[in-house]
């Protein structure tokens, strides 16, 4: 069914940690946030055959219950947090309890029409489950060897290598887990090789790209940016000339981050690029999130059309 069908009802799904607060057709139903919720939650909705659920992400407390829609073939879109805010504060709406924001996201839905999540298919979603991983543990690495720079009892300092030696063990167990998925999915394969072929782009950052950036190579250079969060914005008023990204998805960034790094010193066209706004008086963070832009459009070009090739 199109979604911009006027007859689709969208529900405002409020997700917590042990609970789900459903808004649906303007009733409200309080449901666990578990396999019996869930279930519950899918039978709600299947009484409605154009139901479109809305729900905000919540730091990994909505990802099993999304799948389970999935699961259901029920559409649903996950929204950044700041985006139903701002869409609530506009309607002067200030309380927020559970029932609020769930009938807070069923207006965003029914205002603005968001485009349902693509469903990922099993290797998409291992893969990105993986890079996931992968990042809480480089994040437990570099905050234990902050907190080892200030260790000085013998004990305590072997406690820590201990750790981060197997901290190290562990992400290098990620790497070849996250390898051996891509290489065994012809798609997914496909997909890293074109990314690899951007200096810069090492194998890490395209499975990391391919895993949280799925509608890379079907969406807009624009729609690339913003998802990236490498777009700028707010340029206005007293603002004007000094515009800043905000949003997006912070693994994504922070990949695009690392291999822009070493795109301005290695590629010909990106560091002609870089010089050239730092030569223009751009300042170096915002020449980097500029050449980061570039990178993420770069990619989405190559994922969209096999035909086009990299500058020689």
């Amino acid at each position: 069914m199109s979604q911009i069908n006027a007859s689709i009802v969208h529900a405002g799904l409020d997700v917590a940690k042990l609970a789900l607060q459903l808004h649906l057709s303007g009733a409200s139903h309080s449901l666990g946030n578990d396999a019996k919720g869930h279930a519950k939650l899918v039978k709600l909705l299947r009484a409605h055959p154009s139901a479109h659920v809305v729900c905000e992400a919540t730091g990994g407390y909505e990802q099993a219950v999304v799948r389970a829609l999935h699961a259901a073939s029920i559409p649903v879109t996950v929204l950044e947090a700041s985006r139903v805010r701002y869409f609530a504060r506009a309607q002067g709406l200030r309380a927020k309890t559970d029932p609020i924001d769930a009938e807070v996201l069923a207006g965003y839905g029914a205002a603005f029409r968001p485009p349902a999540a693509q469903v990922p298919s099993p290797n998409q979603q291992r893969l990105a489950d993986l890079s996931r991983r992968r990042r809480q543990l480089i994040d437990s690495q570099m905050v234990e060897r902050n907190r080892s720079e200030h260790y000085s009892d013998p004990f305590c300092l072997r406690q820590s290598k201990r750790l981060l030696n197997s901290l190290q063990k562990w992400i290098l167990e990620c790497d070849r887990a996250i390898a051996a998925l891509v290489a065994a999915d012809p798609l997914l394969a496909h997909k890293a090789q074109r990314l690899d072929a951007i200096p810069g782009v090492g194998p890490v950052v395209a499975a990391t790209v391919l895993a949280e950036l799925p509608e890379l190579g079907r969406i807009s250079n624009q729609a690339a940016a913003a998802l990236a969060g490498v777009a700028p914005y707010k340029d206005s008023g007293s603002l004007k000339g000094s515009r800043h990204i905000g949003g997006g998805r912070r693994l994504v960034r922070s990949a695009l981050y690392m291999a822009a790094l070493s795109a301005v010193r290695h590629d010909r066209i990106l560091k002609a690029f870089y010089s050239r706004l730092r030569a223009n008086g751009k300042k170096p963070l915002v020449a980097l999130v500029a050449s980061m832009r570039k990178l993420v459009v770069l990619m989405n070009r190559l994922l969209k059309d096999d035909h086009f090739a990299l500058a020689s």
